[in-house]
């Protein structure tokens, strides 16, 4: 009786993981389809948009952005210098008083002679999905350039492409000791992405009233 229940039971699991091997792969190519034409790798190629987003990553304990933040903050700065986009929206996650990447990205700005009323301060941008909806409809952006890492940046051009802007990636290298778990990492995020934008259409954790990019960011302070 125990080998008549062993079979099915094998075979019911070898099904979930093929499944499962077939959904990591199938997800990865459909991401990386939609964003593929959108990846500016010369950034004196990008298109002129409303905004540069960088979205968030790790901020050490006294506020100074990681080197791979620091990175995203430096395409944006470049993108910005170069007249590619007026305003700069800084989006990370402020959760609780004790983290705060939002401003640690503001200090690395202001040092690099950003002027204050261009930067957009986004303290719910909690995750890749959260920023890019927000920045469509918080900050009422149309268009824009996404500032982040090159194993990151096809997931959120397509999420910000399936959500209505015509968004555009500007990659910067990665700088990670461990690619294998970065891209494993990606592999996951993508068919959780495609859940999100795709069939879930879920909101993000907050909204709240406009925040127009047009306007002076320090509105966006605190």
């Amino acid at each position: 009786m125990k080998k008549k229940l062993l079979k099915p039971i094998l075979c019911t699991v070898a099904g979930l993981a093929a499944l499962a091997l077939v959904s990591l792969f199938g997800c990865g190519r459909y991401v990386s389809a939609i964003a593929a034409p959108y990846i500016v790798r010369e950034r004196e190629n990008a298109p002129v948009c409303d905004a540069v987003l960088v979205l968030g990553a790790r901020v050490y304990d006294d506020g100074r952005p990681s080197p791979s933040l620091a990175d995203r903050l430096d395409i944006a700065i470049e993108l910005y210098r170069s007249g590619k986009a007026p305003k700069i929206i800084a989006s990370g996650d402020h959760g609780s008083p004790e983290y705060d990447e939002v401003a640690g990205m503001l200090a690395y700005l202001l040092e690099h002679d950003i002027p204050r009323a261009d930067i957009f301060l986004d303290h719910a941008g909690f995750n890749t999905y959260d920023s890019v909806y927000r920045a469509r409809d918080i900050f009422c952006v149309n268009s824009v350039l996404i500032a982040t890492q090159d194993f990151h940046i096809d997931r959120a051009v397509y999420m910000a492409r399936r959500l209505g802007l015509d968004a555009w990636g500007v990659p910067s290298p990665d700088r990670v000791t461990s690619r294998t778990y970065n891209r494993l990492r990606e592999s996951l995020a993508r068919v959780k992405a495609v859940l999100e934008t795709d069939v879930l259409h879920r909101k993000p954790r907050y909204l709240g009233d406009a925040i127009p990019i047009w306007g002076d960011g320090t509105v966006t302070d605190g």
